[in-house]
């Protein structure tokens, strides 16, 4: 599978035809892999092939034809993969969508993308949706799970398991009409938060995620040795990140994928599995570090003592000076304390990468210490989404992000702006022509992120040019959307949210000072606005506010806590712009203790 002495993988026209060649390599090998009640059960390549062959069939019987949007909602299992590769199969575009969307959201993609069909996970989740693919261009929603098939006005529904099968005989006719996409043709339209709110889909062409796939095997195959590897998909497969490292970079390794049960579920399944590659997010190491030290801290003395001292070597060569008098001790360390670690990854892992949200370097040393290898990217769902990992030949720095992927230029502009330039950026926004002039401008997407390259031509990134919130899980919340939610409450005047490389979205509010008033006048209490904020019932009327706005926004998006701002953001106190835009770096300096306080437990 490698073309020549240097790793690189053999060149595709698109996705589906790597696929179907993986699938004629690999044959009956396992492939994708389900974890039941007791065990873990695989469906072959070959098998795989035949499904998608059989349901890119179907679709186009439905009379689906080139050029049409799919709506893909399910969550991680091998049935996505292969409505994936299915619909593009059929020469449709793919547009996956999270299971945990408003309706609001739902009804905007479905609409905004003109999505002619719906595979999605669930029954349940098919009558979620119905109201919405009824006022839409949809005529057809199949559902993974049992769905009585029949009509709905003029929306046709299908269950799965009518469909994927009998595709033996349909393989090489498939793959045949497949070979004719081309990598600039649009192979999914992923859907990310913009300031304004509304999601924009982002056109991602097959030669964008081919990219990615061939510039990240070159990582592989040549930092640390392409062979039988296995992946542990975990993060939504609707999001960029994991959509390409997750699902198609094993796909173009001829990799085994596992699914993983859960967060819950998430380290036995690793032990379970052993991976030897992950794709993962910074907030899953904060976690696993966590139970860790508390592990760590159950066990005594010799345990705190020895992972001390494992820590502190570890950063010693990490920052390559390791002084000969620890080396008796790095060495019983590698005996005794480094083995069990690494046993609780599977034992095999080569390499986790992290990505879509920053790293804190401290956790990264953290791991290091420990023999985790851990490779920060960067990246954004507009460029593949993949710019740059670190990677063992150009030394692992935690507090960058590596040099940019083979074939991809980044420069930095006069005013610090990174920006990138390569096949693996996007055609543009989906019948957004406004925001793509904005960001794309002569071949180079402008990121939105400040930064600059050091002398080994890796990329640091030191601050932030645009306002979009990235959760420590990578997705994206709009502020501005959330912040006009809230202040359409009449309890509220103003609000800033927060909860960038953050668990969850916390506020700062402002409440409005007449209802303010109105309120401490019925409840006998004195007009003065800090005794009125401590009122428990005060504090319950906001509650009630921020949750009728949380009842329209998605999980990510909704506002966990809040606190009270001391007074209201004001062009005086530097707290507003003269055109009345609130400064967010300000008042997350002024209030940085009170909001910090709200991630705390409970």
């Amino acid at each position: 599978m490698v073309d020549g002495k240097d790793g690189v993988m053999e060149r595709f026209p698109n996705l589906v035809s790597m696929f179907f060649a993986r699938a004629k390599e690999r044959g009956d090998k396992p492939f994708l892999w389900r974890r039941g009640e007791r065990d873990w059960t695989a469906i072959s390549w070959r098998e795989t092939a035949q499904r998608v062959a059989a349901l890119a069939h179907a679709l186009n019987e439905m009379g689906l034809k080139d050029g049409d949007t799919v709506m893909l909602v399910s969550e991680n299992r091998p049935e996505w993969c292969i409505a994936d590769l299915a619909i593009m199969a059929a020469g449709c575009i793919t547009v996956p969508t999270y299971t945990t969307n408003t309706e609001r959201d739902h009804q905007h993609i479905i609409d905004n993308s003109c999505a002619k069909a719906l595979i999605v996970s669930t029954a349940k989740l098919a009558r979620t949706l119905m109201p919405a693919v009824m006022r839409s261009e949809a005529h057809t929603v199949i559902s993974m799970e049992s769905l009585k098939s029949g009509q709905r006005g003029a929306v046709a529904l299908h269950d799965w398991d009518d469909l994927v099968h009998g595709g033996e005989t349909r393989v090489g006719a498939c793959a045949e009409r497949a070979a004719r996409l081309t990598r600039d043709d649009t192979a999914c339209l992923i859907y990310t938060s913009g300031t304004g709110g509304a999601p924009r889909g982002v056109m991602q062409s097959h030669g964008a995620i081919l990219h990615n796939v061939e510039a990240c095997v070159e990582v592989i195959a040549n930092d640390f040795g392409w062979d039988d590897e296995v992946f542990l998909s975990f993060l939504p497969l609707s999001h960029a990140y994991e959509h390409s490292g997750g699902q198609f970079f094993p796909i173009g390794l001829g990799a085994q994928i596992h699914y993983s049960r859960g967060l819950d579920k998430l380290m036995s399944d690793i032990e379970e599995v052993r991976p030897t590659i992950m794709v993962v997010v910074p907030r899953l190491f904060e976690v696993i570090r966590q139970r860790m030290l508390k592990t760590l801290e159950k066990q005594g003395g010799m345990a705190n003592f020895m992972l001390g001292r494992a820590l502190a070597i570890g950063e010693k060569r990490y920052r390559g000076k390791l002084p000969i008098w620890d080396r008796p001790m790095d060495l019983i360390l590698k005996r005794t304390l480094l083995p069990k670690v690494a046993a609780r990854f599977g034992g095999r892992i080569k390499a986790m990468v992290s990505g879509g949200a920053p790293l804190n370097p401290d956790i990264g040393v953290f791991f290091h210490a420990l023999g985790i290898t851990l490779l920060q990217g960067y990246g954004q769902t507009e460029a593949g989404p993949v710019i740059s990992c670190n990677r063992p030949s150009a030394g692992i720095k935690m507090d960058t992000v590596g040099p940019p992927l083979l074939n991809t230029e980044v420069r930095i502009a006069d005013d610090g702006e990174i920006l990138v330039r390569g096949e693996n950026v996007m055609k543009g926004y989906w019948r957004n022509e406004a925001e793509t002039d904005r960001v794309l401008k002569d071949g180079w997407l402008h990121t939105g992120d400040i930064g600059h390259i050091d002398d080994r031509g890796r990329i640091v990134i030191t601050d932030r040019k645009k306002d979009l919130i990235v959760n420590d899980k990578g997705d994206n919340v709009s502020p501005q959307k959330v912040e006009g939610m809230l202040t359409l409450q009449p309890e509220i005047m103003q609000a800033m949210v927060h909860g960038d490389k953050r668990p969850h979205i916390v506020g700062l509010i402002v409440p409005d000072p007449d209802w303010a008033k109105e309120f401490a006048e019925a409840h006998g209490l004195p007009c003065e606005r800090a005794l009125v904020c401590e009122h428990e019932a005060f504090r319950a009327a906001i509650r009630a506010a921020v949750d009728r706005v949380n009842a329209d926004l998605s999980v990510t998006e909704k506002v966990r806590k809040f606190a009270f701002a001391d007074e209201p953001f004001a062009i005086e106190n530097e707290e507003m712009t003269p055109s009345m835009k609130i400064r967010r770096h300000v008042i997350g300096a002024r209030y940085a203790e009170r909001l910090a306080g709200l991630y705390g437990k409970g």
